[in-house]
C-alpha cells in the first residue's frame, strides 16, 4: 500500500473522529451538566471568591501577632527661619536637611484580642468553605432538577408529535372519504379541528422544552443559542416506594447538609467575636524601640591651624602711658560634616515598655460587647429559622412524593385501559361503526393520561431528588 493511500485513510479516520467527537459534545448527560455547572457558574464563583477574602482575614489576623517594623526618611530643604537640626540655633538662611528613623513596636499583651481575633477569622473561614459547599450542593439540584424538567418537556413534546401524527393518519383517511362524498362531511371537517389543536399543543411543548433549556444553560452559563441534546435518564420511577422517611431525611440533612454546619461555625465565630470585644477591657501592654539619625547642609567641623594676635580694645595706663592690651586667637579652618558621617554620629536609639490602660471611652467596650452578644443571638436564630424552613420543607416535599407515586400508580392503570378503550373506539370508527365524537373523546382521554403519567413520573423523581439532596446525596 502507498503512503499517499495510507496517508489519504488516516486523515480520513481522524477527520471522522472529530466529526464523531463534536457530535458527542452536544449530547449533555447530566453528570455533564453538573461538571460544567460547578466550573463556569457565577454564583458559585462568587462564593469561591468570599472564602479568599476569608483566607486573607485570617492570614492578617495571624500576621498581627508578628511585631510592626517601619523606616521612614525625609529629605527637604528649608529657606528662611528655622532651627538648625545640628546646632538646634536659629538660623535665618536655606538649609538642606534629612532624617531616617527605624521603629520597632510589638504587642506582648492586649487582652488575647489577637488570639481570639484569629479564632474568630479562622471560624469565618471555615464557614465560608462550607458555604462554597452549600453553593454547590444547591447548583447540583436545581441543575437535576433543571435537567429533569427538560426531559420532562422533551417527552410531553413527543408525546404532541405522536398525537399529531395519530390525527394526521385519520386525517388523510377522511379527506379521501371527503372528496368522494362517502359518509358524514363533518366528521373531516372536526378532525381538522383536531389537528390544529395539535398543533398548537406541539408548539407549546416545543416552547416549554426550549424555556426549560434555556434556564438550564443559564445556570450553566453557556450559549442559549447554542443547540444541545440531553441523555435520558433510564429507570427513572422504582417500582418500590422511597423506603426513607420524613424524620430520617431531616436528621440526616442535620448531620450532612453544609448550610447546618454554616451557620454553626458562624455561631462559633460570633462567640469569639465577644471575646474579642471584652478584650478592650483590658490594658494594653508593649514593647518599643526607635532609632534615629539626622543630616545637616550647616553642620561643620573646625581644625585650628594657628594663632593670631588682636587687639582687644583694652587699654592698661603703666606711668601715665596706655598701652593696647594684646590677645593671642587660634585660627581655625572650617569642614562641612559628610552625609554618611552625620548619619553615623548622629545616631540615637531608644527602647521602652507602652502601658495603656483603658479608664473610661463612653462605654464603647460595654457597648461593642453588647453588640456582639446581639450578633450570635441572630447567628443562633439564623439556625433555628433554617431547620424549621428545612423541616417543613422536607415534610411537604415528602408528602408531594407519596401522592405522586400513588398518582403514577393509578395513571399507569389508567393509561392502560384509555390504550384498550381507543383501540376499540379506533376500530370501530374506521369501519364506521361509532362516530367521530367517540373517536376523538377516546383519543383525548388517551392523550391526556400519556401526558398526566408523563408529568407524574417525572413529578415523582423531582420529589426523590429533592429528599436525596436533604439526606446529602
Amino acid at each position: 500500500m502507498s503512503k499517499k493511500i495510507i496517508a489519504l485513510i488516516g486523515f480520513l479516520v481522524l477527520t471522522s473522529g472529530i466529526g464523531f467527537s463534536q457530535d458527542a459534545k452536544t449530547i449533555l448527560t447530566l453528570n455533564d451538566c453538573i461538571e460544567i455547572a460547578l466550573n463556569n457558574n457565577l454564583d458559585l464563583k462568587r462564593s469561591k471568591l468570599n472564602a479568599e477574602s476569608s483566607t486573607v482575614n485570617y492570614k492578617q489576623s495571624r500576621a498581627n501577632i508578628l511585631p510592626n517594623l517601619n523606616a521612614n526618611y525625609d529629605l527637604g530643604l528649608n529657606d528662611g527661619r528655622s532651627i538648625d537640626p545640628f546646632t538646634n540655633d536659629i538660623i535665618n538662611q536655606q538649609l538642606t536637611f534629612s532624617n531616617a528613623g527605624l521603629n520597632l513596636n510589638a504587642t506582648i499583651f492586649n487582652g488575647f484580642r489577637i488570639l481570639n481575633t484569629i479564632k474568630q477569622n479562622r471560624f469565618n473561614l471555615q464557614a465560608s468553605e462550607m458555604e462554597i459547599e452549600e453553593t454547590k450542593q444547591n447548583l447540583v439540584l436545581e441543575v437535576s432538577l433543571r435537567y429533569i424538567q427538560i426531559l420532562n418537556s422533551r417527552d410531553a413534546w413527543e408525546i404532541s408529535k405522536s398525537r399529531l401524527e395519530t390525527t394526521k393518519k385519520q386525517l388523510e383517511r377522511l379527506r379521501v372519504r371527503y372528496n368522494e362524498e362517502i359518509g358524514n362531511p363533518a366528521e373531516y371537517t372536526d378532525m381538522q379541528g383536531q389537528y390544529t389543536n395539535d398543533q398548537v399543543g406541539i408548539i407549546n411543548a416545543e416552547n416549554s422544552f426550549n424555556l426549560a433549556v434555556s434556564e438550564l444553560l443559564r445556570l450553566l452559563n453557556l450559549d442559549t443559542h447554542s443547540e444541545k441534546t440531553f441523555e435520558s435518564i433510564f429507570g427513572l420511577v422504582s417500582s418500590e416506594k422511597y423506603p426513607f422517611s420524613a424524620d430520617l431525611v431531616y436528621n440526616n440533612a442535620l448531620e450532612n447538609l453544609a448550610t447546618f454546619k454554616s451557620k454553626q461555625l458562624r455561631i462559633d465565630a460570633a462567640n469569639s467575636g465577644i471575646k474579642v470585644a471584652r478584650s478592650n477591657y483590658f490594658p494594653e501592654v508593649s514593647v518599643f524601640s526607635r532609632l534615629n539619625t539626622n543630616y545637616s547642609s550647616l553642620a561643620k567641623t573646625f581644625t585650628e591651624t594657628g594663632t593670631v594676635t588682636n587687639e582687644t580694645g583694652d587699654f592698661v595706663n603703666i606711668a601715665n602711658q596706655e598701652y593696647p592690651v594684646m590677645r593671642n586667637e587660634s585660627v581655625f579652618e572650617s569642614h562641612k560634616i559628610g552625609y554618611e558621617d552625620q548619619f553615623n554620629n548622629n545616631l540615637s536609639s531608644v527602647i521602652g515598655v507602652s502601658v495603656r490602660v483603658p479608664l473610661f471611652n463612653g462605654f464603647r467596650a460595654k457597648n461593642q460587647v453588647s453588640l456582639q452578644k446581639i450578633a450570635l443571638e441572630d447567628t443562633k436564630v439564623e439556625l433555628e429559622n433554617t431547620k424549621l424552613l428545612f423541616k417543613q420543607s422536607i415534610e411537604q416535599a415528602y408528602n408531594n412524593m407519596e401522592a405522586a407515586y400513588e398518582r403514577y400508580q393509578v395513571l399507569l392503570d389508567q393509561v392502560i385501559a384509555f390504550e384498550e378503550s381507543f383501540r376499540i373506539n379506533e376500530v370501530r370508527f374506521n369501519n364506521g361503526v361509532s362516530n367521530i365524537v367517540e373517536y376523538l373523546t377516546s383519543k383525548n382521554n388517551l392523550d391526556s393520561a400519556k401526558l398526566n403519567l408523563n408529568q407524574t413520573k417525572y413529578e415523582y423523581l423531582l420529589r426523590i431528588k429533592i429528599l436525596d439532596y436533604y439526606r446529602g446525596i
